[in-house]
């Protein structure tokens, strides 16, 4: 019976998100505003080591437009055109 309660336990403690950091917190934002959580890793790690806010200002941006798809492709279009240098340091 404990052993039953524990793995219960343990299940539902996996399905809570765990954020440590603020950057974690500024990719998820980006994954969700874009739905586009499939992606999360790539929007945390471009947060750890850019501006979250000016990420989260494009993010939020993309998401308000109605007529795009792909929003995380979207996205990601834009910053290589206005911000190429994230880009090739993220890699």
């Amino acid at each position: 019976m404990i052993e039953k309660d524990y793995i219960k336990t343990l299940k539902e403690r996996g399905k809570k998100s765990h954020v440590y950091k603020k950057y974690q917190l500024t990719g998820l934002l980006i994954a969700r505003l874009l739905n586009d959580e499939k992606h999360k890793s790539l929007y945390i790690k471009l947060a750890k080591k850019h501006k979250g806010d000016n990420l989260l200002r494009i993010a939020k941006d993309v998401s308000e437009r109605k007529k795009v798809k792909n929003k995380g492709g979207y996205f990601m279009k834009i910053l290589q055109k206005t911000h190429p240098d994230i880009l090739k340091n993220s890699k």
